[in-house]
């Protein structure tokens, strides 16, 4: 089974999947918790490029790389896990980029979904749970703890997180779009409830759907 994961940073993925995957190993499943860009050793080099970067990338760049690091974690560690019948959840997968790349960049949604096909190699999650929340309110969440201004500028911030409101925006536009036309796949949480009701849903839906 694959489980997916969406949403701007800030909205609480991280968290959510911490006790997804808490709540599954008390169940006696194997889990494998993976992230996009990541996961293999070529992936996180790949990664630090893309966030990391000081320099600009032009958005066919940035589409490759996000792909070409896909392509070696769903072959490398997805495929051989859901073969193995693990549980994998994947902090972002193709979604992300019909969001950030299509939606976010303006790039072609034709040359899109045949990239996308390419580097997942036609899988396909079985559930994406996607938490909503507003750019703004994701800003304020990722600096509450600091005296750091708010900014989508700021030099705290990694390269894709410094795109700007209008970016993130049209990034949060797509998704819905995505959910709107795909409710099957797709569970929109509203991310400013509480975690633990969060993690009702999350558990509830999923036996709802599956034999757990």
């Amino acid at each position: 089974m694959l489980i997916t994961f969406e949403g701007i940073d800030g909205a609480g993925k991280s968290t959510q999947i911490k006790m997804l995957a808490g709540y599954l190993g008390s169940q006696q499943r194997e889990v494998l918790v993976l992230r996009e860009p990541g996961g293999t050793e070529v992936a996180e080099k790949i990664r630090s490029i893309l966030l990391e970067s000081k320099g600009e990338i032009s958005p066919i760049g940035e589409l490759l790389l996000f792909s070409a690091s896909r392509a070696e974690l769903v072959q490398e560690v997805i495929l051989p896990a859901i073969a193995a019948g693990k549980i994998v959840i994947l902090d972002r997968f193709f979604d992300s980029t019909t969001a950030y790349q299509g939606y976010g960049r303006g790039i072609d949604f034709t040359l899109l979904q045949s990239i996308i096909s390419i580097s997942t190699c036609g899988i396909v999650p079985d559930i994406t749970f996607y938490l909503d929340i507003e750019p703004g309110e994701a800003m304020r969440r990722k600096f509450s703890k600091t005296s750091i201004p708010l900014s989508f500028e700021h030099s705290e911030l990694d390269r894709m997180e410094r795109s700007g409101a209008i970016f993130f925006r049209n990034v949060r536009e797509g998704y819905l779009k995505m959910i709107s036309s795909n409710k099957e796949r797709f569970l929109c949480i509203d991310a400013l409830l509480p975690e633990t009701t969060i993690h009702r849903k999350i558990i509830a839906l999923l036996h709802e759907r599956f034999p757990l």
